[in-house]
């Protein structure tokens, strides 16, 4: 990904601003058909920006999906749901509850899992 720069009045606010920037790099990828890297470790000096849960959620089941091969269609059919709300559930700007995505990322495979750690 590239490098994005934010600042702030201070460490607070700077991070706010790159979470922000970072939430906002990952949904222009989906969108673009980009790929979405790994984080790199965090190395002395760094501070560690999550990305927020519903995005990594989402980056997580476009990963998965994109991986599967299958046609957002096929996809549709195996979760029983119409065409449409698989698009939706693709779409980083959409809403999706935390349940279906946990259902999809389990249909290709995959397992939704939230950690809490210290910050």
């Amino acid at each position: 990904m590239p490098e994005c720069l934010t600042s702030g009045r201070n460490d607070a606010e700077a991070l706010t601003e790159a979470a922000d920037a970072l939430e906002e790099t990952i949904a222009g990828r989906i969108i673009d058909g980009d790929p979405i890297p790994r984080p790199s470790a965090r190395r002395t000096g760094e501070h560690r920006v999550a990305v927020p849960p519903t995005m990594a959620a989402k980056a997580a089941l476009v990963l998965a999906f994109r991986d599967s091969g299958l046609s957002r269609l096929a996809f549709a059919r195996r979760l029983g749901v119409d065409d449409k709300v698989v698009r939706r559930m693709l779409d980083p700007r959409h809403a999706t509850a935390a349940n279906r995505l946990h259902k999809a990322l389990r249909l290709l495979g995959r397992e939704l899992v939230v950690e809490s750690t210290a910050a």
